[in-house]
């Protein structure tokens, strides 16, 4: 069975990769003995990330809101390792919390050019390296809130439904090229980025409560899910999304 996960000789992009869920993804995928690019805004953050994870971790620094240096991260990856197999759309920003009609126009344009434009401008620049090399594993991201009504999540969770749709499009389109395109979507997880979403320990509590499993998820529970999709384990896997929520999707009000 070691053998489904194994990655050795595989490269791997993640962004967003120096803390919290990245982190997690890129430290699982380096483990599982892909050669992992690390990749964020700051370059002194994922050199120090590359160190902690070793040799198998490269740090490339990139604001993916950026359009040349998306350009340069596929650039300067393929110069370095050759090849890229796994791209990992993590990196993600959410400017505004509040009611969705109130969004601002530069939170929207923001929210809408990081979580929803890079993306597809970093698979536009991927998928035709995979081709060349007979295939390869694309895993964006979303959430969980892609799937539910929000008062004050509202531009956030578009963008993120609009991600799902990305996976579903590129599943199709690519499929025949052995291009697998699939979407992770994490509940509350414990991380800077969510942590809007748990810090009040009342809510966090409240949360917590409506998952099956009575608690709030780690980056770890995330990172096995990306590991599946990037190996010969999630092979004959592609155009979904995987809800990673302690359960809370299938638990009714009542339960």
């Amino acid at each position: 069975m070691s053998g489904l996960f194994d990655l050795a000789g595989q490269v791997a992009i993640v962004t967003g990769a120096t803390r919290g869920i990245g982190r997690a993804i890129a430290q699982a995928l380096a483990d599982a003995g892909a050669d992992v690019v690390i990749s964020s805004r700051k370059a002194d953050a994922c050199e120090a990330v590359a160190a902690e994870i070793g040799p198998k971790a490269h740090a490339i620094a990139c604001n993916i809101s950026r359009d040349d240096e998306v350009d340069a991260l596929v650039a300067t990856t393929m110069d370095r390792l050759g090849r890229i197999d796994t791209l990992v759309c993590n990196a993600a920003v959410n400017p505004y919390f509040g009611p969705f009609l109130e969004t601002p126009d530069d939170a929207f344009d923001k929210t809408v050019r990081v979580n929803i434009r890079a993306n597809m401008r970093l698979c536009r620049l991927v998928v035709p390296v995979m081709a060349a090399q007979g295939g390869g594993s694309i895993v964006i991201v979303s959430s969980y809130a892609a799937f539910k009504g929000t008062e004050n999540l509202g531009i956030y969770a578009v963008t993120k439904a609009a991600d799902t749709q990305i996976v579903r499009n590129l599943a199709v389109a690519h499929g025949p090229q052995n291009i697998r395109v699939n979407a992770i979507a994490p509940a509350i997880v414990k991380t800077d980025f969510a942590r809007a979403l748990w810090e009040d320990p009342e809510r966090a509590e409240k949360a917590a409560r409506s998952y099956p499993l009575r608690r709030l998820g780690e980056p770890e529970d995330i990172a096995g899910a990306a590991v599946f999709l990037a190996s010969r384990a999630g092979a004959w896997t592609t155009g979904q999304t995987f809800l990673i929520d302690g359960g809370a999707s299938v638990q009714s009000e009542t339960s």
